[in-house]
């Protein structure tokens, strides 16, 4: 049975899809409206800044995930982030700016409870062979959204104004409560307090699980190395729009909707991909197709560049879906949101500083040995979990 024949996933996913919708429209145009308070853009990369922050606690976030109930721990996070948006109600000029931050930085909070508690969720409904599907759906309806919301966002603002924006993700938010809702899950009680361990143990527990899974080290080992890598590419790809294309920055939008696009096709593929050839291969397809990829962006073609990213865009899911899975089959429940947390951190940490080292470089070094580093990594990640994926196993 694949995931979408079940009813309860098809529910919740279409709470997601909303509410993520929305979610991805008004944090996107957080920055403008930020931009026009204050009229300056660092106060706009401020919101992205507040965004971001929450990302290094996602261990703690993981940890209280694992002690409390997912559905009953999803109503509260939801329910609260609905009612923390209407605070930019109170936005009037630019002394509320601070209500944008806080905003903000709540989203940011919000997403890193969210998604470990919903991941789990996931498993609680799904048997195991189902789990690549699900990862794949929710994965298309992400970049889908990529395409979409911040398009519908910006339109929005600028029509009716941030503060309908906010009503509206307020609503979405309360259409994944009542989804939430009406599901009807059991859930095994958390572990009794007694029976826990030390805490510095039980928030290191998620890495030491992954640690002791050969295929979850292994390809955690290989996103890490990838994103941190990946993030040069933030900074790169506008230095590929001035020198090697010799276009205006605004065609960055054009290029994102490119990769989107490879997203789609990308989050279509994974399941079959990693039905028929396991999780492990289908990571290292990912990283060799955003190898190919990278490389294609050092030409000055045109079409060859808007080849590369969309090669990128597709091999973004498979890494990322392939990766989701091999740890979400393999990990018990009473771990999964700190398993969850540390995954994240594979990938989010490395990236974040390859974004600064992307920034501080681009100046002194030229875009095509960035672009042939970036290659570099993700060929020999790839090849080495490529060659390693016949002795892994799933569980």
């Amino acid at each position: 049975m694949s995931a979408l024949a079940d009813p309860r996933f098809r529910r919740l996913l279409a709470g997601h899809s909303l509410s993520s919708f929305g979610d991805s429209a008004l944090y996107l145009s957080l920055g403008i409206w930020a931009k026009d308070l204050t009229g300056e853009n660092s106060a706009a990369g401020v919101v992205f800044l507040f965004l971001s922050i929450p990302v290094f606690f996602t261990p703690f976030a993981g940890h209280l995930v694992d002690r409390l109930r997912r559905r009953p721990l999803l109503i509260v996070v939801n329910t609260v982030a609905g009612l923390g948006v209407l605070a930019l109600l109170g936005v009037r000029s630019e002394a509320d700016l601070w209500i944008v931050y806080a905003v903000a930085f709540g989203y940011g909070v919000a997403f890193a409870l969210l998604r470990p508690a919903q991941i789990g969720l996931v498993k609680l409904i799904l048997p195991g062979e189902d789990l690549a599907g699900a990862n794949a759906a929710i994965r298309t309806i992400g970049e889908g959204t990529r395409l979409l919301s911040p398009l519908a966002g910006a339109a929005v603002y600028t029509a009716i104004g941030g503060h309908a924006l906010a009503v509206i993700d307020a609503l979405t938010f309360a259409v994944a409560v009542v989804v939430l809702l009406t599901l009807r899950v059991e859930e095994p009680a958390p572990t009794p307090p007694q029976e826990r361990e030390p805490f510095r143990r039980e928030i290191m527990a998620g890495a030491r699980q992954i640690a002791r899974t050969p295929l979850a080290a292994l390809t955690t080992a290989a996103v890490a190395a990838s994103f941190a890598v990946i993030g040069l590419l933030d900074t790169v790809d506008f230095a590929v729009i001035e020198f090697g294309l010799g276009l205006p920055t605004s065609f960055f939008g054009v290029l994102m909707s490119v990769q989107g696009a490879g997203g789609i096709c990308g989050g279509l593929t994974v399941a079959g991909m990693i039905r028929r050839y396991g999780e492990a291969r289908t990571v290292s397809a990912g990283l060799l197709l955003g190898a190919v990829g990278t490389a294609l962006l050092a030409a000055s073609s045109l079409p060859v560049v808007i080849a590369g990213f969309a090669l990128i865009g597709c091999g973004v899911p498979w890494l990322v879906v392939g990766y989701t899975t091999a740890w979400q089959r393999s990990t018990p429940q009473e771990v999964l949101g700190r398993v969850a947390a540390a995954a994240d951190l594979s990938m989010i940490g490395p990236q974040t500083i390859s974004i600064a080292l992307g920034a501080a470089l681009i100046a002194a070094v030229d875009y095509r040995v960035l672009l042939a580093v970036c290659c570099a990594v993700l060929t020999l990640s790839g090849a080495v979990l490529l060659r390693r994926a016949p002795r892994l196993a799933t569980v």
